[in-house]
């Protein structure tokens, strides 16, 4: 099992320069992206970068949400409700309550399925072998642990992450990665 924590997440600009984010992990084939996960930093409303062809799942972990202001209507997005949307729609974020922080997961959904599931504790998963796609655990708040091993806020657990326990009042989100289907 691999764990990535804070300290090594890559802090780069917006694509649209109007803030920062924390690259978790990126994954390209044959130069394009098939899928990235970051936390980014919001503390102002205003727009988000456009991601052409790609899928995009944000979910908040820290501070009051977010609305997402598209063309067809208003995304909600409170805490740890991930919200899915399409990275080629205008979207302009205007924040509830002051600054969030948000994971969120970019995807080629031409090439890959993905999901972000909420855990909330007191929880204990089976064991998963992955063999299907490709399973990461991120530690929201609170107790986590996967493999036996604690994670701490922030941390993303991959690899053979197997049995994942959250103790009571933590959280964590389950992203599943696999390839799409034909």
């Amino acid at each position: 099992m691999q764990v990535i924590r804070p300290g090594q997440f890559i802090r780069q600009p917006w694509k649209n320069g109007g803030g920062v984010t924390h690259e978790i992990v990126k994954v390209t084939e044959a130069e394009d992206l098939l899928w990235r996960l970051s936390v980014a930093e919001v503390a102002a409303d205003g727009p988000f970068s456009s991601f052409p062809g790609l899928t995009r799942c944000l979910t908040v972990i820290a501070g009051d949400g977010i609305d997402l202001e598209t063309p067809d209507g208003v995304l909600a997005a409170p805490p740890l409700v991930p919200v899915y949307f399409s990275g080629d729609t205008a979207v302009t974020g205007r924040l509830r309550n002051g600054p969030i922080r948000d994971l969120n997961l970019i995807f080629d959904a031409a090439r890959i399925t993905a999901t972000v599931t909420t855990l909330f504790g007191p929880l204990t998963t089976r064991e998963t072998c992955g063999t299907r796609g490709d399973r990461r655990i991120f530690c929201v708040t609170g107790a986590v642990s996967a493999n036996g091993q604690d994670l701490p806020p922030c941390a993303l657990a991959g690899g053979d992450i197997g049995r994942v326990s959250l103790g009571p009042g933590a959280a964590a989100l389950m992203i599943d990665l696999s390839p799409a289907r034909p």
